[in-house]
C-alpha cells in the first residue's frame, strides 16, 4: 500500500474516475449515490487502485451536471448526505483508496449565495466577486461566445450591468483578482482536506485568470501567480496531490504546472492527444492518424521527463468511449481494449480509468429526444438550424457526444444493467447482456483483469515510473511500439492498432526478453489483431 503522507506518492498510483450520478443507484430514483459508491469499493479494491476521482458530489441545480456548484460545503441530496460523504473517505481508506474531490474554482451556480447577493447591487459586497461590465440590453461588452453556445455575456436590467460565463449563463464565471475570492476558496479547500480527501481535480484551472475585456480566457498573465498561491494556502496539508485541467496546456506550460518542486500542481491534464481525430471543432470527426498520435505521445513523454508530470487517460466524463474510437467496438471489442490500455499504461504519468474503461464499455447511439447532455442539446439546435442534415449532426454526436461516457455503469446483466431497479436517468446501453461486471469477474481473461495485471506491474517495475522513452517506428500507419529505459531496467511495448495481421521483429536487444503481458495466448511471430506485448529485461535477466 502506498504511503500517501509522502509527497509524490501518486507517480506510483492509478486512480479511478467515477462519475457519481451513473455509477451505482441504491434508493431507486435511478440516479447513481454516495451509497452506490461504497457498496463497490470492494470491487474497486480488487481492480487494484489507488485513488478515487470523484465528479462533483456538492449541492447543485444541475444545469451541467454538477459542475455549476452552489453550495461547495453541501452534498447534493439525490447523491446523499454529508454524513455518507465522510463514510465514503473512512470506508475508501481502509481499501488503501484516495478520494480526489472534483473542484470548479472558475465559476459557481447563478444559484450560489455569491452570486444570489452580487445580483443584488453594485455596492453589495459580493457583487466584485463575479466579472461584471457596463452596458446596454442590446451591446453585449464584446462578441465572445459561450463553450456552450451563445454569447459569453448576460444582461442584468436592474444593475444595467452585464456578467461574465465561458460557459453556461448558469455558470458566472469567479473573479480571480479579488483576493477575497481567493480566500473564500482556499478556505473551503481546507474544509475538504480536513475531512481526509487525498487531493483535488481542479476543472478548467487554466482558465480562472481571465481577461475578457482582451478576449483572454485561458494561460492569463496571473494564472501561475494564482497557483502558487493556491498552492501555499490551500494544498496544506503533506500528500495532498493536485490535478489541474489545462486544454490550453502544451509541454512548456505543463512543466510550470506540474514543477517538481510543487510550487503549483501535482501533475496536469492536458488534452494534445485527443484532439487529434478532428477538424477544427471536436465535432468534426476525421480518421486518427496514429504517426500523428506517436508523434504527440513522444513530445509529451520526452519534453516532462524529469522535470514535470503528466496524467495518462483517454475516457472521462467528456469524451467518448475510447474502444469506439480507437479501437474497434465490434468483433474486437476486447482485443482493442486491451491494446489500447497497455499502450497508454507503459508510458510515464499517473493513469487514470473511466469507470467501465476496464470494461470495454461503448459508445452509445440515442434518438436526439433521449440525450441529455446540454452541449449535445445546443450542438443540434445550432446545427439543424443552419441547414446541416439531421444526419450529419447526429453522427458527429454518436461518435463524439458526452453521453456516450454518462450511460450507466453495467453491473450484471439484470435488469437495467444492475445498476438501477428502476428506468435511469440516461438509457443503459444494450450491449450490457454481455458488457457487464458480473461477466468480467467470472472471465480470466476479461479486460478487467488486464487492467489489474497493468496497476500490479507499475507497482512492481519501478521503470514504469522512472524510465526515459523512445519511440520507435515513427512513420509506421499500424504499430505503436517504444521503449522505456533505466540503467538497470529496460521495457518494450508494442501495440498493433489495426484488425489485421502485421509483421514485427523486435530489436535485437529484446530478443531475450520476458514477456511480461500480452492481450494473446502468448506467442512469437506476426502482430495478431489489435495484439500488445510488453516486453521486460534487467540487469540480472540479460
Amino acid at each position: 500500500m502506498l504511503d500517501k503522507t509522502k509527497r509524490g506518492w501518486w507517480k506510483s498510483a492509478v486512480f479511478y474516475q467515477i462519475y457519481p450520478k451513473s455509477f451505482q443507484d441504491t434508493n431507486g430514483d435511478g440516479v447513481g449515490d454516495i451509497p452506490g459508491i461504497i457498496s463497490r469499493l470492494d470491487y474497486l479494491e480488487q481492480l487494484g487502485i489507488d485513488g478515487i476521482w470523484l465528479s462533483p458530489v456538492y449541492e447543485s441545480p444541475q444545469e451541467d451536471n454538477g459542475y455549476d456548484i452552489s453550495d461547495y460545503e453541501a452534498i447534493y441530496p439525490p447523491f446523499g448526505t454529508m454524513e455518507d460523504m465522510e463514510k465514503l473517505i473512512r470506508e475508501a481508506e481502509k481499501r488503501g483508496i484516495s478520494i480526489i474531490m472534483d473542484l470548479v474554482l472558475n465559476h459557481t451556480s447563478d444559484e450560489h449565495r455569491w452570486f444570489q447577493e452580487a445580483r443584488k447591487s453594485r455596492d453589495n459586497p459580493y457583487h466584485d466577486f463575479y466579472v461584471w461590465r457596463d452596458g446596454r440590453p442590446d451591446c453585449p461588452p464584446n462578441d465572445m461566445r459561450g463553450v456552450f453556445g451563445g454569447s459569453a455575456w448576460t444582461y442584468v436590467p436592474h444593475l444595467g450591468q452585464y456578467y461574465f460565463h465561458q460557459f453556461a449563463a448558469k455558470q458566472p464565471d469567479l473573479n480571480w483578482d479579488n483576493p477575497a475570492v481567493r480566500e473564500a476558496l482556499y478556505q473551503m479547500i481546507r474544509f475538504w482536506a480536513g475531512k481526509g480527501v487525498g487531493g483535488f481535480r481542479l476543472d478548467v484551472i487554466d482558465q480562472i485568470a481571465k481577461v475578457p475585456d482582451e478576449k483572454i480566457t485561458a494561460n492569463g498573465p496571473r494564472l501561475h501567480e494564482f497557483l502558487r498561491e493556491l498552492s501555499e494556502k490551500a494544498f496544506v496539508r503533506e500528500g495532498l496531490v493536485s490535478v489541474g485541467e489545462a486544454w490550453s496546456a502544451d509541454v512548456e506550460r505543463a512543466k510550470q504546472f506540474s514543477n517538481p518542486d510543487g510550487s503549483e500542481l501535482s501533475m496536469v491534464f492536458q488534452f494534445e492527444h485527443i484532439c487529434l481525430d478532428q477538424k477544427g471543432e471536436k465535432w468534426d470527426v476525421i480518421p486518427l492518424h496514429l504517426p500523428a498520435l506517436k508523434r504527440c505521445f513522444d513530445r509529451w513523454q520526452r519534453g516532462l521527463h524529469n522535470c514535470g508530470w503528466n496524467s495518462l487517460f483517454m475516457d472521462n466524463h467528456d469524451l467518448p468511449r475510447i474502444v469506439s474510437r480507437w479501437g474497434n467496438d465490434g468483433a474486437y471489442r476486447v482485443e482493442s481494449a486491451k491494446m489500447l490500455a497497455a499502450m497508454l499504461h507503459g508510458m510515464q504519468g499517473t493513469p487514470y480509468i473511466y469507470q467501465g474503461e476496464e470494461l470495454g464499455m461503448t459508445n452509445i447511439r440515442l434518438p436526439i429526444d433521449q440525450y441529455v447532455d446540454l452541449e449535445i442539446k445546443n450542438l443540434y439546435q445550432e446545427r439543424t438550424a443552419r441547414g446541416v442534415p439531421e444526419e450529419e449532426v447526429l453522427r458527429s454526436i454518436y461518435a463524439r457526444g458526452r453521453d456516450n461516457a454518462r450511460t450507466p455503469m453495467q453491473w450484471t446483466d439484470g435488469d437495467q444493467a444492475g445498476f438501477s431497479d428502476v428506468r435511469p436517468w440516461l438509457p443503459v446501453n444494450p450491449n450490457y447482456k454481455t458488457v457487464n461486471a458480473a461477466a468480467a469477474l467470472e472471465d480470466p481473461d476479461s479486460t478487467f483483469y488486464f487492467y489489474q495485471k497493468l496497476i500490479a506491474l507499475r507497482k512492481q517495475y519501478p521503470i514504469f515510473q522512472d524510465g526515459s522513452f523512445t519511440l520507435l517506428l515513427p512513420e509506421d500507419e499500424q504499430i505503436f511500439a517504444y521503449r522505456r529505459d533505466t540503467e538497470k531496467e529496460h521495457l518494450l511495448v508494442v501495440c498493433n492498432f489495426t484488425p489485421d495481421t502485421i509483421p514485427f521483429d523486435r530489436p535485437a536487444e529484446f530478443e531475450n526478453a520476458r514477456l511480461l503481458l500480452s492481450n494473446y495466448e502468448q506467442g512469437t511471430g506476426p502482430l495478431r489483431p489489435y495484439e500488445a506485448q510488453i516486453y521486460y529485461l534487467s540487469e540480472e535477466t540479460q
